[in-house]
């Protein structure tokens, strides 16, 4: 049940965000989710959405999930591949001398917000690793 730690870490960085930027009222959070990051995204939804409910700036807000595809190196033959598709062996060499070089991560891609001026806009910051 690690998503529900996912969603409070992500509610304290837009807390965060929110005093910075002067925020007063989230309307999406766009999240990045790699396909090996271990988030089941249909819990995840569900435990934002409980916890949205409790948060005054998060209330009315909508989730947005975009995958980040998994793809694995192989430093035998350097090609990259599916990791998803073909696992921890490289489809071309055969190696297991493989890392994974994309796919494990959850990120905030964009957030639309409203602040106390009473103006609304995507806040632009770099992007927090959540796991």
């Amino acid at each position: 049940m690690h998503e529900m730690g996912i969603v409070l870490h992500l509610a304290d960085t837009l807390d965060q965000a929110a005093k910075e930027n002067h925020i007063t009222k989230y309307g999406s959070v766009t999240l990045s989710v790699g396909e090996v990051s271990g988030i089941m995204t249909d819990y995840f939804e569900e435990c934002w959405d409980y916890f949205k409910g409790r948060h005054p700036l998060l209330k009315d807000s909508k989730l947005k999930l975009e995958t980040i595809k998994a793809i694995t190196f192989c430093s035998n033959c350097e090609r990259n591949y599916e990791t998803v598709k073909y696992g921890k062996t490289c489809p071309y060499c055969g190696s297991g001398e493989t890392w994974l070089i994309t796919g494990n991560e959850c990120l905030i891609k964009e957030v639309e917000a409203e602040t106390d001026d009473g103006e609304e806009g995507v806040v632009e910051q770099e992007a927090d690793n959540l796991v």
